[in-house]
């Protein structure tokens, strides 16, 4: 085998592993985004929770730089990530007023006594 088949053997290998990177990625990136039913549930409705891993993401050191062809794809990815980590920390400060509100709301409330008379005894 000639060194140039060689080169475009490995230049494939590492495309097809930078494109498994990207899809594993990708599918984190959508599993994690809010769907329209999520948007649309109430407290009566039970939704499913998608357990993600949590583990932190830590660049592949074998793979080399990303292919050129791969990098529109990762450019577009990165950008989608950022997006979701605005949307999340938008809804995290919601949710921090709504619980304040919430803390406010049981600071006023006074402690009753006893509401029912238990008159069969």
């Amino acid at each position: 085998m000639s060194p140039d088949a060689l080169d475009d053997v490995t230049a494939d290998a590492v495309h097809s592993e930078w494109a498994a990177v990207l899809d594993v990625l990708e599918r984190e990136l959508t599993a994690s985004a809010p769907t329209a039913i999520d948007a649309r549930a109430s407290d009566s409705v039970a939704t499913a929770a998608t357990v993600l891993d949590a583990t932190p993401w830590a660049e592949p050191t074998t793979l080399g730089p990303v292919p050129r062809a791969l990098v529109g794809r990762a450019s577009r990815l990165l950008a989608a990530q950022r997006d979701r980590m605005s949307a999340l920390e938008t809804e995290r400060r919601q949710i921090l007023e709504h619980l304040g509100a919430l803390r406010q709301v049981a600071a006023t409330d006074e402690p009753r006594g006893s509401v029912y008379l238990d008159a069969s005894a």
